[in-house]
């Protein structure tokens, strides 16, 4: 085990290391993850034997858990109800449907018997949340007519349909007495109950419970995440779509110290979704993948160009849908991640099969996030479906603290109108509190007596802005090509009642000024009143 730790540890370390050169690749990083998994195994550089299904499934489970957990908790419901109907037909009927013409190819095309190519149908016909938010973030894909919010829903939510596909032809296969009304009934009710009593409690108590600051909020949620995950699987639901709903719940919510969380679980979900791509990397032996490289290819084919456009028009037309949103929803059908673990469960059950399934659905992913996900940037530009004017990013708690008193803090530096002067004497605004003075190396508590010199460096509290539902936070990234790139703010035109409050620069923040000039590589997070918004 210490060697497999090491081994984990090591390869983390290094694609943390390299995240940067890995956001400038054109291919998509996860598939690094993959390489470097394939490098290490058995028919790789270092040889290492691994393959230990049941160790994995363990492995990728838990993490898929956290994974779906984060997807619904940053999924802002605001931004995906005008297509939040489409998104939900694509996650359910679309599933389905995909499933059922991918298992009718299987069985026309490579003689399968029909239940094991529903099987294949069944555990690829999910798109991947993983993959799709990968690409997606990593190359700020924001898309027009909400295509980016209805794929994140989609692919967020669709898992739990195909691992009840799945379980269903699993125990067919393996002779089990199975009612499928019953099982589906079961699925699907107790996993939406659990996930949203579970959800709704969570919120509760953070709300009124006394915890001990930001790591006790988020121990807590995290156990919340396990509990949302294992109780409905234990007594008969979908573990899957339960945390999912649970997440979508608490993420919509008014959370304290929200911004907390969302750096934990963002950095616990890429952790996550490094060492699934990695250890199946490992798990695969590649002299084995020749044998089922033509089926998937084919089963990937028909699925990219036949089944998935067909199943996106037929559901989205009706909707009014235009054809860039339809083309685009149909090639970011990724698959990834869950699919090769709902493979893994079903080897484990050891239901016989003319083609090894992990083997078969591997190959299926490899070329998925390969050939889609790599083209995915360009087909979005080619449909002319990019919206540059706005981003992929929905939340901004890391911007905004959600509590009811905010800190702020001022330099006072030579020519500042409260410098000499006593704090009575000074004009602070009634509804602001200076707590702190920060002076030569100490901090000062002040009283109304305290005189302000230069250089202090004075903390003060004020009551929090709360009305974001009139408030939208938007972020823009600039390159070297943009217009802004190198000009002040104050010599760039933006509209009324819109301001840059803030630029992320590398690892720093800058609060702007009209001077402050813009350069390449910056983040500039731009307010402006939703009253405004045509």
């Amino acid at each position: 085990m210490e060697k497999y730790l090491l081994l984990m540890g090591a390869v983390i370390m290094i694609c943390i290391l390299m995240s940067r050169l890995l956001e400038k690749l054109v291919v998509p990083s996860l598939l690094i993850f993959i390489a470097l998994g394939m490098c290490f195994g058995e028919n790789g550089l270092l040889k290492i034997p691994f393959n230990d299904y049941v160790s994995s499934n363990i492995i990728c489970s838990v993490s898929l858990i956290f994974i779906m957990f984060y997807g619904g908790f940053g999924t802002s419901l605001k931004a995906a109800k005008p297509v939040l109907a489409k998104a939900l037909l694509m996650s359910t009927l679309g599933v389905v449907f995909t499933a059922g013409l991918v298992g009718l190819f299987a069985h026309l095309a490579f003689d399968l018997p029909f239940v094991e190519s529903l099987l294949v149908g069944s555990v690829i016909a999910s798109t991947d949340a993983a993959s799709v938010f990968n690409i997606l973030r990593s190359k700020k894909l924001s898309l027009k007519d909400n295509t980016d919010s209805l794929l994140e829903v989609e692919s967020g939510s669709n898992d739990p349909i195909s691992y009840m596909l799945t379980m269903t032809c699993v125990m067919v296969m393996s002779g089990q007495e199975v009612s499928v009304p019953m099982l589906l009934f079961q699925q699907i009710v107790f996993g939406i109950l659990c996930g949203a009593i579970i959800g709704k409690g969570a919120v509760y108590l953070l709300g009124r419970f006394p915890f001990a600051g930001p790591g006790g909020r988020t121990i807590f949620v995290f156990s919340v995440v396990i509990t949302a995950y294992a109780f409905p699987a234990t007594i008969g639901g979908n573990g899957y779509l339960s945390v999912y709903l649970c997440g979508m719940i608490m993420g919509n919510s008014n959370l304290v110290q929200k911004r907390y969380l969302i750096h934990f679980f963002d950095v616990l979900t890429n952790v996550a979704q490094v060492s699934i791509f990695f250890l199946l990397g490992l798990l695969v032996t590649p002299v084995d993948l020749p044998s089922v490289f033509l089926p998937a290819l084919g089963v990937m084919v028909f699925m990219t160009f036949i089944a998935r456009p067909l199943v996106t028009a037929v559901l989205l037309l009706p909707f009014g849908s235009s054809i860039g949103q339809i083309g685009i929803v149909s090639w970011a059908g990724l698959r990834g991640v869950a699919s090769i673990v709902f493979a893994i469960l079903a080897v484990l059950y050891q239901v016989p099969m003319r083609y090894n399934l992990f083997n078969l659905v591997f190959c299926v992913v490899l070329l998925s996030i390969s050939f889609q996900g790599t083209l995915l940037p360009w087909i979005s530009k080619k449909w002319k479906m990019i919206d540059y004017a706005s981003d992929v990013s929905k939340t901004f708690n890391d911007y905004q603290e959600e509590s009811d008193v905010d800190f702020i803090k001022l330099h006072v530096e030579q020519g500042h109108p409260w410098l000499g002067k006593r704090l009575w004497e000074a004009d602070i605004p009634k509804d602001l509190l200076m707590v702190m003075i920060g002076r030569d190396g100490q901090n000062l508590i002040p009283n109304g007596d305290t005189s302000i010199q230069e250089g202090d460096l004075l903390v003060m509290a004020a009551r929090g802005f709360e009305d974001r539902e009139n408030l939208e936070l938007r972020e823009l990234a600039i390159d070297k090509s943009h217009k802004w790139n190198g000009k002040t703010l104050k010599t760039i035109s933006l509209p009324k009642h819109t301001l840059v409050i803030m630029i992320q620069r590398g690892s720093s923040t800058v609060i702007p000024s009209g001077e402050t000039e813009i350069e390449a590589g910056d983040t500039l997070v731009i307010a402006r009143p939703r009253s405004t918004l045509k």
